[in-house]
């Protein structure tokens, strides 16, 4: 089968074949509200992307860590186009619904590796020392948590029958991101995690100083 947007570009190239010259077409209806959504999928995922970060940002009482979290959002978006890609599909509605899915689940790993290095470094550990040991104490809860997740989403990759194209959209968005989530979280976290928190520890170090100084 076909998904409904390889189908309405199939049709746009007939019509634009057939039609003479002069004559315009419109879509309506469902397909009207599909290309619609089409247009707005990056905004939707960067507000869901900044409710996010403000949620973070109330949760640890700041404005860096939550970087640390959501700086891998963008490798789940990046893992589930290329998911998308490689099985044929297409950007339609249901594949964006997928994406914005993947913001929370991005940010639910990395939030386990980054909540254990703050209480690491309440301890008196370095920001190196302390997320090197939340990553290896977390390790098996994220991957349990994502494989558990990835293989929930398996019957919506494999799904047949009368509306599987829009199972199968979301299905792979997710499965493809998921995957690039865990592999990229893990490896990548601690990194933002060492850099934000060596930048705001710098930052607070002069104003303590321009503090002392005045």
């Amino acid at each position: 089968g076909f998904s409904s947007g390889q189908a309405t570009d199939a049709i746009e190239k007939i019509v634009r074949e057939t039609l003479p010259e002069g004559m315009v077409f419109e879509w309506t209806d469902l397909v009207y509200q599909e290309k619609q959504a089409g247009n707005s999928a990056l905004a939707i995922f960067a507000l869901a992307v900044l409710l996010a970060f403000l949620i973070l940002a109330a949760q640890y009482n700041s404005w860096s860590l939550p970087f640390a979290v959501l700086l891998i959002a963008p490798m789940s978006l990046l893992s589930a186009i290329v998911g998308v890609w490689v099985s044929g599909g297409d950007n339609n509605i249901f594949t964006q619904i997928g994406f914005v899915v993947l913001v929370g689940l991005a940010a639910k790993n990395a939030i386990l590796i980054v909540e254990f290095a703050r209480a690491k470094e309440h301890d008196g550990a370095d920001p190196l020392t302390a997320v090197l040991e939340a990553s290896r104490l977390r390790l098996r809860p994220i991957l349990m948590t994502s494989f558990a997740f990835i293989a929930g989403v398996v019957p919506l990759v494999l799904a047949t029958g009368a509306g599987a194209e829009m199972r199968h959209a979301m299905g792979i968005a997710v499965f493809a991101g998921m995957l690039g989530v865990t592999l990229f979280g893990l490896l990548l976290t601690p990194v933002f995690y060492v850099v934000v928190r060596r930048m705001a520890l710098k930052r607070e170090n002069r104003v303590d100083s321009h503090d002392q100084q005045a």
